[in-house]
């Protein structure tokens, strides 16, 4: 786990594990517990959680695309696709950014 922080698609993928979590939790618990037991105190919490794990990783995507010059119609788009999808960035770190990194 160490040599991800070596590198930017390491740390890139770390971001989108660290985003995918938030984004489930925000969809499967949080959201819930808002609309069906009356407490929106963890919505409020994760919400801008995942805001800004978000934006974080689009950025970071950005920028790796930009050094490694990822062409857009074949990598980044997936990528930035991947971080709107439930369960899309374990995908994505799965079958695109680990093989990068290799």
């Amino acid at each position: 786990m160490i040599h991800l922080f070596k590198t930017k698609i390491g740390r890139l993928r770390i971001i989108g594990i660290l985003e995918g979590i938030s984004l489930l939790v925000l969809i499967f618990i949080a959201v819930p517990m808002k609309y069906f037991l009356g407490n929106p105190e963890c919505s409020r919490i994760m919400g801008p959680v995942h805001g800004a794990l978000f934006l974080l990783f689009v950025f970071n995507t950005l920028s790796v695309g930009v050094e490694y010059e990822w062409k857009f119609r074949t990598t980044t788009w997936k990528v930035l696709l991947g971080c709107m999808i439930p369960f899309g960035t374990f995908y994505i770190d799965r079958k695109v950014l680990r093989k990068m990194e290799a």
